[in-house]
């Protein structure tokens, strides 16, 4: 799932392109908008709230849209030809006189009012990337829950917004804990929340996700998606696993040395 400095890019594509300018033209190919025409609104803005995308537009309307596992939002120059999969991919289109917006796999599609973001996106917790932010709460809400494993707990958008697989297994590692750690047992929670905070800024900066301070390829992570590879700090095989009950189940990754498990 991309993590929450990806979709804070991708709005920044968005915005940057969009904002300021009237549609010309818009295209919902999803059953409960096909009839939707945006078509002489100008979009005021682009903003992420945790992994979610609003790209509001006057007369009170926003689009939300989510990219959950493999949706993709690319931005083209007029006349430009389209790329990021087939054409019966395309879940939304958004244009003005200069660009072409693009949704690609969007999982989530819905026009709601402006007043009503709410409804979609108030259940999150504080934003890692927003103004919103606040590592007090974050933590708070971690410990509402103490006997949770801190994997689990770290995904929950509820807590804090912005985190997906990558960002938690790395962070557990920077940690020392396993993911399967009770959120009371990790070592210090708060340095957790501040690596996140860390971390996810300075993917926003260099574009690039690196947790090990070392950007070359094949170095930039510590645990995530080295499967049986060697720790580079001990050189115990990094395991995989699923951790999280089905449907939200995901696979992580960990060092049983430096992680012990609890």
């Amino acid at each position: 799932m991309p993590e929450g400095d990806t979709v804070w890019l991708a709005t920044k594509r968005l915005h940057d392109a969009l904002a300021g300018a009237e549609l010309v033209r818009t295209d919902f190919r999803v059953p409960r908008l096909a009839t939707a025409d945006l078509a002489g609104r100008t979009v005021t803005e682009s903003v992420a709230r945790g992994k979610h995308l609003l790209t509001r537009v006057s007369g009170g309307l926003t689009l939300h849209t989510h990219l959950r596992m493999d949706g993709a939002w690319r931005v083209f120059a007029s006349g430009q030809p389209w790329r990021g999969g087939p054409a019966f991919q395309i879940r939304v289109v958004l244009s003005t006189d200069r660009h072409d917006a693009v949704g690609f796999r969007l999982p989530v599609v819905e026009l709601v009012r402006t007043a009503d973001e709410s409804r979609v996106v108030g259940h999150l917790g504080p934003d890692l990337l927003g103004d919103d932010w606040s590592a007090d709460v974050a933590v708070r809400r971690l410990l509402t829950d103490p006997d949770r494993e801190l994997g689990v707990a770290l995904l929950d958008q509820r807590n804090l917004a912005g985190i997906g697989n990558m960002y938690m297994a790395e962070l557990c590692f920077l940690a020392g804990a396993s993911p399967w750690t009770p959120v009371a047992a990790a070592p210090d929670l708060r340095a957790v929340v501040d690596d996140a905070h860390r971390l996810l800024h300075l993917g926003i900066e260099t574009g690039r996700q690196v947790t090990t301070g070392d950007p070359r390829p094949g170095r930039q992570h510590w645990v995530y998606g080295r499967g049986r590879r060697p720790c580079w700090r001990c050189g115990t095989p990094i395991r995989s696993a699923q951790i999280g009950t089905p449907p939200q189940a995901r696979l992580t990754y960990w060092c049983p040395r430096c992680q012990p498990r609890p």
